[in-house]
């Protein structure tokens, strides 16, 4: 076969639920000349690596760490870790990823309790509270960002109603770190779950993790071996611990990656970078609504850095975003699951959260739209994104 030419694709904002564009010192951070996995220099940032990760998860657990997997093996980690055959969990479902958390709670044998809300809707205390009592779990899962749906869970209190029961919380975090709060130590969650390429700004590659001392005891605990030889804490943990024991080849340029990411976050502040989000998705919000377009998620439990909206009668979620990706190079996502075809999802997670992002986006969707057959005041969204920022 002739070799193939040099990488140069065409340029993209990436307004989707992921990934998000990198940011450029993390680039720059990616360019740097690697060193061996086991290098007192490498070694060294590594642990720098997991206090800053810390920092960010507002937790002094000692067992946290990126491992070398993307989110959904961060995910699958979690559970195989926490479970063994037999033992009971009850997933929260709100979306196509709580239908996730279910599959791999019944790979690693758990008995599975599954309890749903309709999709773009949260789950309330009670509810919860109600199965808790009735199950009795050693476990609950819970995404705490849904990127199906751009529902915000509400789960400040959830690690104090499982403890109650002496059930330990496990959180999704994909779409909520680095994004909106996340308290472990102050909320009680008693593992969580994460990703580098949406609100840390770093490419896909890694996933956060963090288990609670509670949580390590009953993984030390365990009868029955971790189902996964890769993703056991038992044997990953002596890697990122003072004994350095081998374990696997770390992705060096990636543990660059999120070393930076964790800079450009503590840099700027996690109480400033929370509300950077939260401004960009209500001058977004308000130029989406004077284009006529309706959120999905219940008012009052919209994620600023996950924007789903319903896609208006008559129109094609294909053809719009291969107008929005081939005319002006942005991408935004469709829907997942049971919103297949029926809401486009609009990201602007990290380095993506601000006002040319909002602008961009919300002009080329007017154009698409308008193509689409679809009635909308010309420059509506637009002047409705700069009157909230003029507000904020």
């Amino acid at each position: 076969m002739p070799i193939p030419g040099q990488l140069n694709p065409s340029p993209r904002l990436l307004l989707g639920p992921g990934p998000s564009d990198v940011h450029p010192r993390v680039l720059t951070a990616m360019a740097t000349p690697l060193l061996g996995h086991l290098d007192p220099q490498f070694l060294a940032m590594m642990n720098e690596t997991q206090e800053m990760l810390r920092e960010v998860l507002v937790t002094r657990n000692s067992l946290t760490l990126p491992i070398s997997a993307t989110g959904m093996a961060g995910m699958e980690a979690c559970m195989v870790n926490l479970l063994e055959p037999g033992d009971k969990i009850v997933v929260c479902v709100a979306g196509f990823f709580g239908t996730r958390q279910v599959e791999i709670a019944g790979r690693a044998g758990a008995a599975t309790t599954r309890l749903d809300v309709p999709w773009g809707t949260v789950f309330d205390l009670n509810q919860i509270r109600e199965t808790l009592t009735k199950v009795r779990p050693k476990v609950l899962s819970i995404v705490h960002a849904e990127t199906s749906t751009g529902a915000w869970q509400p789960i400040d209190q959830l690690g104090k109603l499982c403890h109650e029961f002496d059930t330990l919380l496990l959180v999704d975090a994909v779409t909520s770190l680095g994004c909106v709060p996340v308290k472990l130590d102050e909320w009680g969650i008693d593992a969580v779950y994460s990703c580098t390429q949406k609100g840390l700004g770093c490419p896909p590659g890694l996933s956060p993790l963090s288990f609670s001392p509670h949580a390590v005891e009953a993984i030390n605990k365990r009868k029955t071996k971790v189902q996964s030889w890769y993703l056991d804490m038992t044997m990953v943990q002596h890697y990122w611990d003072a004994d350095r024991f081998y374990h696997h080849t770390a992705p060096i340029t990636m543990i660059y990656a999120i070393r930076e990411g964790l800079r450009l976050v503590l840099e700027e502040g996690l109480e400033a970078r929370w509300a950077r989000h939260l401004k960009h998705h209500r001058a977004l919000k308000a130029g989406l609504n004077a284009m006529g377009l309706e959120y999905s998620a219940a008012e009052g439990h919209q994620l600023p850095q996950l924007n789903a909206v319903k896609i208006p009668a008559g129109v094609d979620d294909l053809t719009v975003r291969k107008k929005l990706l081939n005319d002006f190079g942005i991408e935004i996502g469709g829907g997942l699951g049971d919103f297949k075809g029926q809401v486009w999802r609009i990201g602007l997670m990290g380095h993506n959260s601000r006002a040319g992002c909002v602008f961009q986006v919300l002009a080329a969707l007017e154009q698409c739209l308008m193509s689409a057959g679809c009635k909308v005041t010309p420059g509506a969204g637009v002047a409705a994104a700069n009157q909230a920022y003029a507000a904020a």
